[in-house]
């Protein structure tokens, strides 16, 4: 991981799903930007790979504070919503 630049290692620090360069909440903004240039347009591809990173994180993010547990609706909006196609 070292190896890559910087701006590349905008990645989640598991169990915690901080950003590993900036601390904030993953998929951070830079994280969301490198993402939408790595799917290009292929939104769909984007979504499913989100979708399995919000499985882990809800399970790692559980462990960590069962009580109270996260917040479905934050972290679907965390993950999910910001990939969804823009209305033409």
């Amino acid at each position: 991981m070292s190896g890559l630049h910087p701006v590349h290692q905008h990645l989640p620090r598991r169990p915690s799903w901080l950003c590993r360069v900036c601390a904030a909440t993953w998929p951070c903004g830079l994280a969301r930007m490198l993402l939408r240039v790595e799917y290009g347009a292929d939104r769909v591809a984007l979504s499913v790979y989100l979708a399995s990173q919000l499985f882990d994180a809800t399970a790692d993010l559980l462990k960590l504070n069962p009580e109270p547990a996260p917040d479905p609706r934050e972290l679907f909006d965390r993950f999910l919503a910001w990939t969804a196609q823009p209305r033409l």
